[in-house]
This record gives C-alpha cells, sequence and structure tokens, in this order.
C-alpha cells in the first residue's frame, strides 16, 4: 500500500465506512483533510457559509440515509459552532462523525490563538469524544469513533490537529485502516421470560392501547396486525406520526403539546398501555394509574417518563414478532370504536374553525398554507420542518403515507433547522423533492445558507411562513398572562432576497395566489423560496387553558391545548369509523 498521511487515511477509512460528502467550513487546521478529499474521487467536500449548518445537513442525510454521515469544523470557533447541530443529531439518534480540527499539538494547553478543548467541549453531545494526539492513534480511534455513532445512534467527535492531520501514517497503521467495520444495526429481541410476561399482561387486559415513537420506523406491518389481533387504538408521538400514521384503521391521533384527536383519551382510558418504541417526553400527558409497558432498544429510556409494569428491551418490529402469535385475538371491539369515534368527532370539530372562507382571509391562515403544500407535494416528499409554529403546521396537516419523510429538531427544539436539513437531505438525492417548511425567525437565524443552495443549484423548496414574529414565544407568552415583548421581527421581502441571490423568488400576500405560486416554485428546476404573509394571530387557545401548561413545550396537565385544524386526517378518522359497527 502505498504510504498516506494521516489525512489521507482519515478520509479513506470515511469513505469505507460509506460516507460520501463531508460538510464544512475551510481552515488551516483543516487544509490537509480537505486537500486529502480533493484528491479522493470517493467523497465529496461539501462548502457551506456556516458550521452549524453543516452539522444539521449531516444529521438530516443521516436520518434520510441511515447511514453514516459526516462535518467538520477548523480549530476553535469552527468546529465550536458545530455544537447545536450536533446536539440535534444526537438527540434524533443519527449517526454523525465530526472531524473537530485542532491547534497545533505543541501548543495544547498554553493559551494559544483560537485554542479550546474540543475533546471536552463535545462530550455531552456524543457517544464517544477524543482527541488524537499521535499518528499511531488515528486508525483505531476513527474506527472505534465510527462504531459508537453507527451502533448507539448518535455522534462521535475525532479532534485532530493539523500539524497531526499532516503527518506520514506509520505503515502498520496504514495496513490496520483495512479492519473492517460494522455499518449496519442488528435485530434485538426480548428474552422468552419477558414475552410471556408480556403475553400474560396482554391477555389479563381488557382494553389495550398502543403508543408508537420513532422507533416503530420499519415496524408498520407488525404494529398493524398486533392492534387487530388485539382490537387495540393506536396513538402516537410526532416522531411516530410519519412511521404509523398512515394506512392505520386503529388510528386515534397524536398526544402532547401539538396533540389532536383521541390519543389522550385513548391512552388514559385503558387498562394496559403500551408504549413502542417512543421516548416521549411529556410525562404529564402519560397516565399514572394505567399499567403500563414499554418497548425500547435503548434500555436507558425504559421507565425514564412512567413507573413501568414490565420494562421490555428490544425493537419493537422484532418484539412484535415475538408477541402477536401468542397473544389471544379478542374479539370485544367497544373500546376501540368509542375511541375511533372520540378521534372523528374532535376532529370533525376543530378542522371547521379553519375551513370556513379561508381563500379570502388576509393575511393568510398558516393552517391554509399547509394543507394546500400538503396536497401539492409529491409523495415521496422530504419536508423539512422550524422548532416552532410550523411544527404544529406539520403536525396537523402534513399527510403520511409510508414514502415520505417528516425531519425536525423534534428532540433539541432548535430554531434554524429546517432549511439546513434541507441541504442535507436533497444532496442524497437531487431528483427527489425535498420542502422545508420555515418560520421567518428561524430562516433568518441562519439565512446566509441560502446561498448554499444557489452555490450548488440544489432544487430545495423553502416555503417561509412570515408572520413577521417568533409565534409560539408569543404563544407561550399569552398563555402565561403576559403581553408579547421582543417577539416581533421587521422583515425584508424574502422573495426579493432570493431572487438577488440567483434563486427563484415569489411573495404572497393573498390566498388565491398561493396555489400557484406554489405550483410555479415546486415547478422550478433550481432553489426557490414562496414568501407567503401568514396571520400571526391564527392560532386560538382554549379559554380553559391555565398558565403552566405550555413553557417552552413542557407541560403539567390538559388534554387539547392548541386549537387547530387538522386537514386531511379528518377523512381518515372517518374512514375508520366504517369499520365501527352501528355507526
Amino acid at each position: 500500500m502505498a504510504k498516506q498521511n494521516v489525512a489521507e487515511q482519515f478520509v479513506d477509512i470515511l469513505t469505507r465506512a460509506g460516507v460520501e460528502r463531508l460538510y464544512g467550513v475551510v481552515g488551516d487546521s483543516l487544509n490537509p483533510v480537505v486537500d486529502a478529499i480533493r484528491r479522493n474521487s470517493a467523497i465529496e467536500w461539501i462548502q457551506v457559509r456556516h458550521e452549524e449548518v453543516a452539522a444539521f445537513a449531516a444529521g438530516a442525510e443521516a436520518q434520510v440515509t441511515g447511514k453514516l454521515a459526516a462535518c467538520a469544523g477548523s480549530c476553535g470557533p469552527g468546529n465550536l459552532h458545530l455544537i447545536n447541530g450536533l446536539y440535534d443529531a444526537h438527540r434524533s439518534m443519527a449517526p454523525v462523525l465530526a472531524l473537530a480540527s485542532h491547534i497545533p499539538s505543541s501548543e495544547i494547553g498554553t493559551g494559544y490563538f483560537q485554542e479550546t478543548h474540543p475533546d471536552q467541549l463535545f462530550r455531552e453531545c456524543s457517544h464517544y469524544s477524543e482527541l488524537i494526539s499521535s499518528p499511531k492513534q488515528m486508525p483505531r480511534v476513527l474506527r472505534t469513533a465510527i462504531q459508537h455513532a453507527v451502533g448507539r445512534g448518535g455522534v462521535s467527535v475525532v479532534s485532530l490537529p493539523g500539524d497531526v492531520a499532516a503527518e506520514e501514517a506509520p505503515q502498520k497503521a496504514a495496513d490496520a485502516a483495512e479492519h473492517d467495520l460494522v455499518t449496519t444495526l442488528p435485530s434485538v429481541r426480548p428474552g422468552d421470560a419477558e414475552i410471556e410476561k408480556l403475553v400474560r399482561l396482554v391477555d389479563g387486559a381488557k382494553r389495550v392501547t398502543l403508543f408508537c415513537g420513532s422507533g416503530t420506523a420499519g415496524a408498520h406491518a407488525e404494529v398493524m396486525e398486533f392492534a387487530e389481533r388485539v382490537k387495540a387504538p393506536v396513538g402516537h408521538a410526532l416522531r411516530g406520526k410519519e412511521w404509523i400514521q398512515y394506512d392505520n384503521p386503529y388510528d386515534v391521533g397524536m398526544s402532547g403539546l401539538l396533540g389532536y384527536g383521541a390519543a389522550y383519551e385513548a391512552t388514559h382510558e385503558c387498562d394496559l398501555l403500551i408504549l413502542l418504541g417512543t421516548d416521549f417526553p411529556y410525562n404529564a400527558f402519560l397516565p399514572d394509574d394505567v399499567k403500563t409497558v414499554q418497548v425500547d432498544i435503548r434500555p436507558e429510556r425504559l421507565g425514564r417518563r412512567a413507573a413501568l409494569e414490565l420494562a421490555v428491551w428490544g425493537d419493537v418490529r422484532e418484539t412484535l414478532r415475538c408477541l402477536t402469535p401468542r397473544v389471544a385475538a379478542k374479539s370485544d371491539r367497544r373500546f376501540l370504536d368509542k375511541m375511533l369515534k372520540k378521534h372523528a368527532d374532535a376532529l370533525e370539530g376543530v378542522v371547521k374553525a379553519y375551513t370556513r372562507k379561508v381563500e379570502k382571509h388576509v393575511p393568510i391562515h398558516p393552517e391554509y398554507v399547509a394543507s394546500v403544500v400538503d396536497e401539492l407535494a409529491d409523495a415521496d416528499t422530504v419536508f423539512t420542518v422550524d422548532t416552532g409554529m410550523c411544527n404544529v403546521w406539520a403536525a396537523r396537516y402534513l399527510t403520511p403515507n409510508g414514502r415520505r419523510r417528516v425531519i425536525g429538531s423534534f428532540t433539541h427544539g432548535s430554531m434554524a433547522n429546517a432549511m439546513p436539513m434541507a441541504i442535507g437531505a436533497q444532496f442524497t438525492d437531487r431528483n427527489r423533492q425535498v420542502v422545508a417548511l420555515c418560520g421567518d425567525g428561524g430562516f433568518t437565524m441562519l439565512m446566509g445558507d441560502f446561498l448554499t443552495l444557489v452555490q450548488y443549484d440544489l432544487p430545495v423548496k423553502i416555503v417561509l411562513f412570515n408572520n413577521s414574529s417568533l409565534g409560539m414565544v408569543e404563544l407561550e407568552m399569552l398563555v402565561a398572562g403576559l403581553p408579547s415583548y421582543g417577539t416581533t421581527n421587521h422583515n425584508p421581502d424574502f422573495a426579493a432576497i432570493a431572487r438577488a441571490a440567483g434563486a427563484y423568488g415569489v411573495r404572497v400576500e393573498k390566498p388565491k395566489q398561493l396555489a400557484g405560486a406554489l405550483k410555479e416554485a415546486f415547478r422550478h428546476k433550481g432553489p426557490a423560496l414562496v414568501d407567503v404573509v401568514t396571520d400571526p394571530n391564527a392560532l386560538s387557545i382554549p379559554p380553559k387553558i391555565k398558565a403552566d401548561m405550555v413553557a417552552g413545550f413542557a407541560l403539567s396537565a390538559g388534554k387539547i391545548v392548541l386549537d387547530g385544524g387538522v386537514g386531511r386526517m379528518v377523512q381518515m378518522a372517518r374512514s375508520n369509523l366504517r369499520n365501527v359497527r352501528g355507526l
């Protein structure tokens, strides 16, 4: 094998692990690695304008592909900018390898220019964070980092001084770089003893409810088969929506701050609640007087949100494959039918408020915008969603179908995530439609990387919900009885900015303009931005809401916190009622 320097070896190992691109901003300490990428046809350097965008993009790529993705930052402030996006990737269980280049190794510990300690800085948002101080460490340390990111689902960080990256890799180390890497996950099933305990609990229950999270990915068929066997209503958390709501005759909606339908009632009125692949953080929405079972691939998550009758360590699909044939089939549908009717009635009640004369309402209802986007978007669109009110519209109006994806900062809750995530999602497939639902507050935080879309001619479509405010924060202030303060944005014409940057841009101020503008933007071959002026007062709040029910997405009690439309889901609910005898 020809002699390599450490940077070349680093890049070769990344490509062997399936990494196709490295997002980042160049800098002197990164030069050896960037130059190695320039000379390696198997990997591409993606130049962004801000390192936070690099981390968000890598996290989104990993979530879309299920494979390892990577980002990099130069020493000091450069890699420090990665931290927010890495927190999001880590909490989303997205396998991401971050390279934090470092100051010259001889200067570490002297207070040198741009000195930080990245191996310490990133420990809280990673499974693995280590410093390479010698070329002899590199193959093993990088392989170990990759195995942590892939095997445990999350972030690994390797800190590498620029001078070490430029050194020659020892031949023995170069040979070791051929070592095989694990880049796929195994199936994990519970032991027979746990399965038998679960069988007894299910057989002994009269009213079973399933509550599903992102851990049900790939297990749709198994969840539906089990729900039919035990006649269980199926609710979901926000991160479970895309995996479980479609083709689901047992659907009773979503629980949580953005919830709708009868999921809350179904989880509280059952006598056995089974949590499937969810780390749902709002324990105020979970019952404290119902027998609860939790199934999760991550054992540290078992029981940290609710007291458990049984904790089951395993992935959802394999657990249900073992469980379903062993439980007795139930014939009594009364509980299921009751919840399905409650769900349909709840959706019918709230949808009416947003279906009357919406075509004439100015400023435009954001609910209407979301429903039109949902109608016009492709069947396999990847939606990226900003934190805040865009989460509300995505939760209630985007219709999953098993092919679409919906990605957001749903656990970390960062602003400014949608456009950066769209960059990573679009690089995985330029022919797949990617639509970013951006708030004006989030978009302007990292607006500079709109130029990245233009530079690489990425056909991302930005739908900007421009209400000139930080809407979710205003809502929190309103519920707390406070006047809104510091939440108003004085915005430019974003469409004009898009056109000045070389992209397609159109501004929409009237509802009758909306569908045509979206169609034109979606047809455009390159990046496009639709600046929609929306009503900042569109969200109505029930008068019985209490001040402690909304505070940074943490709340104490309540069934329905936000009142709003739910788009085509009402049709699905009514369709499901066909299965209810006598209705």
